[in-house]
């Protein structure tokens, strides 16, 4: 199964930038260090966002729990960063209810 109306995807840049990227933000500078070491940055948000839509472009989705507020939906795949270093992610989504496309939740490092 792929992502219901993938190609319609919402990811906001706060999402990536302001969160992902960011090396001082409580939670996120967690996730910044593993995705400052495939060569994003706050400054190149934009590539991290293409490469998170590529990803979900070619990959099985699997049904995550439902929440109040809508269908989440994880989708694993390998993301392949600016330094050429690849690492597979997990990358999470709603769908809110009322709504079709997807929104970005959060990503992170696939477990091994």
């Amino acid at each position: 199964m792929r992502l219901p109306a993938w190609q319609d995807a919402v990811i906001d840049v706060g999402k990536l930038r302001d969160y992902l990227l960011s090396e001082s933000h409580i939670r996120g500078r967690f996730k910044a260090i593993f995705f400052t070491s495939l060569g994003y940055r706050a400054s190149n948000w934009r590539q991290l966002e293409v490469d998170i839509r590529s990803l979900i472009d070619d990959a099985h989705c699997l049904i995550g729990p439902a929440t109040a507020y809508g269908q989440k939906y994880l989708v694993s795949g390998t993301l392949t960063g600016p330094s050429s270093r690849s690492e597979r992610v997990v990358t999470v989504w709603i769908v809110l209810k009322g709504e079709a496309a997807p929104r970005f939740l959060t990503a992170y490092p696939e477990a091994r």
